[in-house]
């Protein structure tokens, strides 16, 4: 099961059970979500499946929210700007990945 995989991946470091992703996802908690939101774009391996437990709207304030840290920048820029052309259309800004005319 995914989320079974997501505790594997995301939070192999913390005591975290697929019910507790469950209850984050159900809630209304906005610093829990955004906890989940940054564990699975640091770490997932299905990212843009994983990425699909949030609604829409939630995906979107998360990820336009989402400040990239310096350390492991362009990694972390990457996956998000992969999820932001996947989801939302937005430009993609990963050169190698750029159609060329």
């Amino acid at each position: 099961m995914a989320l079974e995989r997501i505790v594997k991946e995301c939070f192999w470091d913390l005591n975290i059970t697929t019910n507790d992703i469950e209850k984050i996802i159900k809630s209304d908690d906005e610093r829990q979500k955004a906890f989940l939101f940054e564990k699975i774009l640091l770490n997932s391996t299905h990212l843009l499946a994983d990425l699909k437990l949030f609604d829409t709207n939630e995906l979107l304030y998360l990820l336009e929210n989402f400040k990239i840290p310096t350390f492991n920048h362009d990694y972390i820029f990457r996956r998000k700007n992969i999820a932001e052309v996947y989801f939302f259309d937005k430009p993609i800004l990963i050169d190698e990945l750029k159609w060329i005319a």
